[in-house]
């Protein structure tokens, strides 16, 4: 099809390079500020969690821990176990290792967009703050059309990969779990959703940060004991990930391997799915927290990146990889021959691959945690459509329907088949990557000042 060859002539070489471009220059500038200033950011973001900080946002923002809760419960959804899966199936084993650097430079992409989101945010007519790429390439870039570009990209991808594909993942792997209708299902999340999108960021806000942690620690702790009982085999794992990511291994049975240009593609791609860094999307959620350094900002934006792919995404591809339910010569026989079933990709390779520890509870423990997963990216996603489609028609009258058609797609997801739209969810990701890339490199002297402000009063005694 014509635009399944658009999808692959932007991401690739393009987009593809554009990411490294911008996260390896904002390390670079910054001396890998993720790297050498680790106990920094780390303290600073997750330090005041575990010292039980009780501070309360003010009405219609959202405290640090719950603009980061929020963001991180739109990205973390079904693509860190379906999407982890299926980069793995198309890409091979190397699309781990580009899927891990993607979110090693990301991270400081990550800050950038969040430092950008404080820097240019603005309050609306009730007073509360509104803000994200937007705002910085309207008011920090004066590109208005570049704006809408990208609030468009970012409307149709919340109906897409935010929406479709979150519902119809939790439908099915409810009734695959427990055999409940879907259509069941679909009235239920619809139902839930309905509640607290309609009560709009501040309850999304309370409820992400709810679910958020209780979803990452479920199904990390579920991932370690799986690893811990393939841990003889994680050394090999782990040698596969980085030569398939260099190399052409020649697969047992005769004929190549994978491509290298396939593992960047499918690595980068689904990396950029768990994470966000780079889309700009997770910036809008950002802009609302309360606070007052642009830079404290950009640290938990960090750990956004850090949490969702080099722990989450990370936890779903080693079990896959360590598991043995996936063969990189069979499937990329199957891929050869045009007749992939879509009952062995994502999220049923990944529950085969907690079978092998978890036996009969791997299923709905996999429900569970895509249910939770979905759900948080749902919400989230819902707050991203809507402040798009308020900044495209400069006022907030669509904000009732925009709810109701956004609800409405959680019941149409829920019974379809949307296979296809993983690959339009890429093609919208791809939009909303080039103009919110090209903003983060005109305004990197802005990103990189308030940085060197920041680390110069950091190490100033007093």
């Amino acid at each position: 099809m014509v635009w399944r060859e658009w999808i692959s002539a932007l991401w690739n070489p393009w987009l593809l390079a554009l990411f490294f471009i911008v996260g390896g220059y904002y390390s670079l500038r910054t001396g890998f500020f993720q790297v050498f200033h680790f106990r920094h950011w780390m303290g600073s973001t997750l330090g005041p969690l575990f010292r039980r900080s009780r501070k309360q946002a003010a009405k219609g923002r959202l405290t640090q821990f719950q603009a980061m809760a929020t963001a991180l419960g739109a990205t973390v959804g079904t693509s860190s176990i379906a999407g982890v899966a299926t980069a793995i199936y198309f890409g091979g084993p190397g699309a781990v290792f580009w899927m891990w650097m993607s979110a090693f430079l990301g991270i400081m992409t990550g800050y950038a967009e969040k430092v950008l989101a404080i820097r240019y945010r603005r309050r609306d007519e009730k007073g509360q703050w509104k803000g994200g790429p937007a705002e910085y390439m309207t008011r920090g870039l004066k590109c208005p059309a570049m704006a809408k570009l990208f609030c468009l990209a970012c409307l149709l991808a919340s109906f897409t990969g935010g929406n479709l594909v979150q519902a119809n993942s939790l439908a099915w792997g409810m009734q695959a779990a427990f055999g409940t209708e879907v259509r069941i299902v679909g009235v239920i999340v619809a139902g839930f959703v309905a509640v607290v999108i309609f009560g709009g960021i501040g309850r999304i806000g309370k409820v992400s940060s709810a679910m958020v942690p209780v979803m990452a620690l479920l199904f990390a702790g579920g991932g370690l004991w799986v690893l811990a009982a393939n841990h003889a085999v994680l050394p090999g794992v782990f040698r596969e990930i980085m030569t398939s990511a260099f190399t052409v291994p020649a697969l047992t049975g005769g004929g190549a391997g994978y491509s290298v240009s396939a593992a960047l593609r499918y690595g980068v791609a689904r990396g950029v799915f768990t994470n966000e860094a780079g889309l700009g999307s997770s910036a809008m959620a950002h802009a609302v927290a309360d606070v007052d350094r642009e830079h404290t900002q950009g640290l938990w934006g960090m750990l956004e990146v850090f949490i969702a792919t080099l722990v989450i995404a990370t936890v779903s591809a080693l079990v896959i990889l360590s598991s043995g339910i996936y063969q990189p010569g069979d499937a990329l026989r199957v891929i050869e021959s045009g007749l992939v079933d879509s009952a062995t990709v994502g999220a049923p390779l990944a529950v085969r691959s907690f079978e092998t520890v978890m036996g009969g509870l791997a299923g709905p423990f996999l429900a569970i945690c895509l249910a939770l997963f979905a759900i948080s990216s749902l919400l989230g996603w819902s707050y991203y459509g809507e402040r798009s489609l308020e900044e495209l028609l400069g006022s907030q009258k669509g904000r009732g329907l925009y709810r109701v058609v956004f609800i409405a797609l959680i019941l149409v997801g829920s019974v379809s088949k949307v296979d296809v739209v993983w690959e339009l969810a890429d093609l919208c990701n791809g939009l909303m990557a080039l103009p919110n890339l090209t903003a983060l490199l005109l305004l990197s002297p802005e990103v990189l000042k308030i940085w060197k402000q920041a680390i110069g009063q950091e190490k100033t005694p007093g």
